[in-house]
């Protein structure tokens, strides 16, 4: 289970968040941050001090100060803090549980809070999905011609040897899928709709591939 949490009852009712297009952290997964903003790094010093809880977010639109934020994000805690010596922190953030928006609280801080419902989401405080499928030639296949497209490489033997939950999720995270995309794999009902629609997405893009390839017909 993430980080100790048994029940959604055991995580804080409201939680700072970060607003973050494009960045998702997914529960057991490990997301880098580079925070650098005078009002995130009040967020971190808050949070250190505090359970560590921040909850990663993504913004819908509207006013760059002050966005519409999705109604679902993931609660992570920092498990790996360090200070440069020009000011930023350089955070690891391990993701423990998905919530709801229940409502945005008034805040004092620079930052926003939320009141988060983690009950719809408490299984992902459960172990992995041991039995999650994959069609694992058919997923590296697709893989293989999504990082060609992109000219990007990963460590493939690292990649073939890991456990669907490990494999699944990261690469969720990590690959640079736009924001509505990545939002749809953070909402996903389970591991295996999550491995259904990252399939799906990379085998989309191969196929736009061969599309951007094909000569014209004049």
């Amino acid at each position: 289970m993430p980080q100790g949490y048994v029940r959604a009852d055991d995580l804080p009712q409201v939680i700072p968040v970060f607003p973050l297009a494009g960045a998702i952290v997914l529960p057991r997964g490990q997301l880098p941050l580079n925070i650098f903003e005078p009002r995130y790094l009040n967020m971190i010093d808050d949070a250190m001090a505090g359970d560590r809880i921040i909850g990663m977010i993504q913004p819908t639109g509207g006013p760059s100060h002050l966005p519409r934020l999705s109604q679902v994000g993931c609660a992570g805690r920092i498990t790996s803090f360090a200070e440069t010596s020009d000011g930023r922190y350089l955070v690891t953030l391990t993701g423990v549980c998905r919530f709801r928006v229940a409502a945005e609280m008034p805040a004092s801080t620079p930052y926003r809070q939320v009141r988060a419902a983690f009950q719809a989401y408490e299984s992902d405080l459960a172990e992995p999905d041991l039995d999650a499928e994959l069609d694992r030639p058919g997923f590296f296949e697709a893989l293989r011609r999504y990082l060609d497209h992109r000219a990007l490489e990963i460590d493939w033997e690292t990649a073939e040897g890991a456990p669907v939950d490990a494999l699944v999720n990261s690469l969720s995270m990590a690959l640079p899928f736009d924001p509505a995309e990545k939002q749809a794999l953070l909402e996903a009902l389970d591991l295996t709709a999550r491995a259904e629609a990252l399939t799906a997405l990379l085998r989309i893009d191969a196929a736009d591939a061969g599309d951007d390839a094909a000569p014209s017909v004049q």
